[in-house]
């Protein structure tokens, strides 16, 4: 046996990392093992993203994704300073690019007022153009307290953080298998067994599968997405500042084509096409379980059959550099096809219900001594330290009893 924990978290992402950080900083002498697949942390989602810190403008007011998103900035923010992570405040500019984005963008703002955002602003043609000189756009809010930071580097100073707290991160523990004892878990890895007395699961795209395998139910599925990034050439005759997106249609699952400035670099994207597999980040590769399971699953026929057009429109642009262009252009007419490089994939774990509804807010599942994050998605890097001290506090709690 590899060892024996008071908690086990499985999943060396943002959120399984900082619920391990979390529940040491608030029970130093708790014995804590993250237990990752991978033999670095943060291969997956929280490695594979745009670092685009979320203001939380998005979200439902009351939701978990509002009020965690809040939380979570505020610490990020801390966390990173602590820690010499650079962290970049360029704001972003929602921008409505025809008048029937109007009632849209307005909503926007008052939703952000709600969720206690600070400093939000709309701006007319002319202000756009001070604030970012090659975008175009009837009006735009402008979002001061959106960031950008890198959250690789983030991931690695959590892994720190849990070890130097007397923690471990077990990398190269693929798991198998989860077994019940009277007393706890035995987690049954590649690399041996671990025993725990409380488990949680912060597996990302595989989080539906460690709940098969606990008898976890739930009526979720994950379907994976692929998001694939351009890169702005440096030779390009535009630029852009800061943060540039869409106002979102609420009809349609994605937000669609926007720009984020990452330090040097601009990148375009990412767009959103149904993955050949939870892993294929290349377009090349399949995952038959994946694909197979996905096409087999009633809730995701369903999801396809409700928005077609967004999914070829979709598909056409990531085979098509020239269409991506054109839909960039849209917000930047200076956007030509050449001037758009190769960039990173990513690939959302996105959970999705019978009636092929996408789950637009965060999921935990609890049994007496498993605790399941069933879906996190955007904004969950941004939150994942405020989400990890509510899976601190309920590790803590099954602990107790």
């Amino acid at each position: 046996m590899t060892g024996a924990f008071d908690v086990v978290v499985i999943g060396g992402g943002l959120v399984g990392l900082s619920t391990a950080y979390r529940l040491l900083e608030m029970r130093p002498r708790t014995r804590v093992a993250v237990v990752e697949k991978e033999r670095q942390v943060a291969v997956h989602q929280s490695g594979r993203n745009s670092g685009v810190v979320h203001a939380g403008i998005y979200y439902r007011p009351g939701s978990w994704r509002a009020l965690l998103c809040r939380e979570g900035r505020s610490a990020l923010e801390a966390f990173a300073r602590r820690h010499d992570i650079p962290f970049a405040r360029p704001g972003k500019l929602i921008v409505a690019a025809e008048e029937k984005e109007l009632p849209a963008l307005a909503e926007l703002h008052r939703r952000g007022v709600r969720n206690g955002l600070a400093g939000l602003r709309e701006l007319g043609p002319s202000e756009i153009r001070e604030r970012e000189p090659d975008v175009t756009g009837i009006r735009a809010l402008y979002v001061p307290e959106t960031g950008v930071v890198d959250f690789p580097a983030v991931a690695r100073a959590l892994a720190r953080e849990v070890q130097q707290r007397a923690g471990e991160v077990l990398l190269g523990h693929r798991v198998r298998r989860i077994a019940g004892l009277r007393t706890g878990q035995i987690v049954v890895t590649e690399a041996g067994e671990v025993a725990a007395r409380v488990v949680v699961a912060c597996a990302g795209l595989q989080s539906d599968r460690l709940a098969e395998m606990t008898g976890t139910r739930g009526g979720l599925r994950i379907v994976p997405f692929r998001g694939s990034y351009h890169r702005r050439h440096p030779a390009a005759g535009w630029n852009v500042r800061g943060l540039v997106y869409p106002v979102p249609d609420p009809r349609f699952p994605f937000l669609g084509v926007h720009f984020t400035r990452r330090g040097s670099e601009v990148w375009m994207g990412p767009n959103a096409v149904l993955a050949l597999g939870r892993e294929a980040y290349a377009r090349s590769r399949v995952g038959v379980r994946d694909v197979a399971e996905t096409l087999a699953y009633p809730g995701f026929l369903r999801l396809v059959a409700r928005h077609v057009p967004v999914a070829v429109g979709e598909l056409v642009r990531d085979r098509s550099p020239a269409m991506f262009a054109r839909a960039c252009r849209r917000y930047i007419p200076a956007v030509e096809a050449v001037d758009l490089l190769p960039g990173p994939s990513g690939i959302r774990a996105q959970a999705v219900d019978g009636r092929g509804r996408l789950v637009d807010d965060f999921v935990l599942q609890e049994t007496d001594r498993i605790i399941h994050v069933r879906n996190a998605p955007s904004p969950a890097a941004t939150a994942s330290l405020a989400i990890g001290r509510v899976l601190a506090e309920r590790a803590a709690l099954r602990l107790d009893e």
